[in-house]
């Protein structure tokens, strides 16, 4: 980490998120000399970052959270994590969508970055089984009215986790009668070794459902997903045709990823927009 002291509190504290997870630990002292900031403003970030469940203060400092695999955050505790690196996601995922396509779009809070970014794209189908991702588009049409070219939203129903997506036997068949073009998946941990992976057996169904209707499967997942194993996968690294991810993933782990995948788009790299790319 460089020190800065003109770093907003976002890119403070992911930065020091980054640092908990990458050494194990940190002390505030460390953290005042790294960042360039005073003690307070790194104990107000940790208070913040604590209250958010990503760390564990202790005395002189902090620790990651050692979370179960069947631990699942709420959609509000995760919507205020890396929201710079989804939102550079989002806005380069939204590239790949072409007007008067059939698109779905899975719960989380990159997919509904995502959605926002779709509101202008004409003719678009979209099938989502998060409530936020719906409400979306259907506020977009309270504020400006009927318009030509606005978006089809089809909501699948089910059951509402804690992320606020729909999952079950109702989402389930829903999805299974559906065909579109390319599916933008959120995920709770993506590895090699498990591929693409959460927290819930529900969702991991849902999701499986929606892989299975999709001719294009695009994952948009942050730099903290990778390594992360949620308890049931539900897809391999080869189903998935584009990953969509920030400049926070390190190189290692660019090249390892891009043995298995189609393409590796790494959106806030202005050196490397798209980092791999097989024929």
């Amino acid at each position: 980490m460089s020190e800065n002291q003109n770093l907003l509190a976002e890119q403070r504290r992911s930065l020091i998120l980054d640092e908990v997870r990458r050494r194990g630990g940190v002390r505030v002292n460390e953290l005042t000399r790294k960042l360039g900031v005073s003690d307070m403003t790194v104990r107000r970030d940790l208070d913040a970052l604590a209250r958010q469940g990503v760390l564990e203060k202790v005395h002189g400092g902090a620790v990651p959270v050692v979370e179960a695999s069947t631990h699942e955050p709420g959609f509000e505790a995760k919507s205020g994590l890396e929201l710079t690196a989804k939102e550079d996601i989002a806005r380069s995922a939204a590239e790949l969508v072409a007007p008067g396509t059939a698109i779905a779009l899975s719960g989380g809070t990159t997919t509904y970055a995502l959605a926002h970014h779709l509101l202008d794209v004409p003719d678009l189908t979209v099938v989502t089984n998060s409530v936020r991702v719906a409400d979306v588009f259907h506020a977009a049409q309270r504020t400006t009215g009927p318009r030509q070219g606005a978006a089809t939203v089809v909501l699948t129903g089910g059951v509402r986790t804690p992320s606020d997506s729909l999952v079950g036997p109702v989402a389930d068949q829903a999805i299974g009668a559906l065909h579109f073009d390319v599916l933008f998946l959120g995920v709770h941990g993506i590895s090699v070794e498990a591929g693409l992976s959460t927290p819930n057996l529900a969702e991991a169904e849902t999701n499986r459902r929606l892989v299975q209707s999709a001719r294009r499967v695009v994952v948009v997942a942050d730099h903290t997903k990778w390594g992360t194993v949620g308890l049931s996968s539900f897809a391999s690294l080869e189903q998935v045709d584009t990953l969509v991810t920030d400049a926070g993933l390190p190189r290692a782990a660019r090249t390892e990823i891009s043995e298995h995948l189609r393409r590796l788009v790494v959106a806030g790299d202005s050196s490397e927009s798209v980092a791999a790319e097989d024929s």
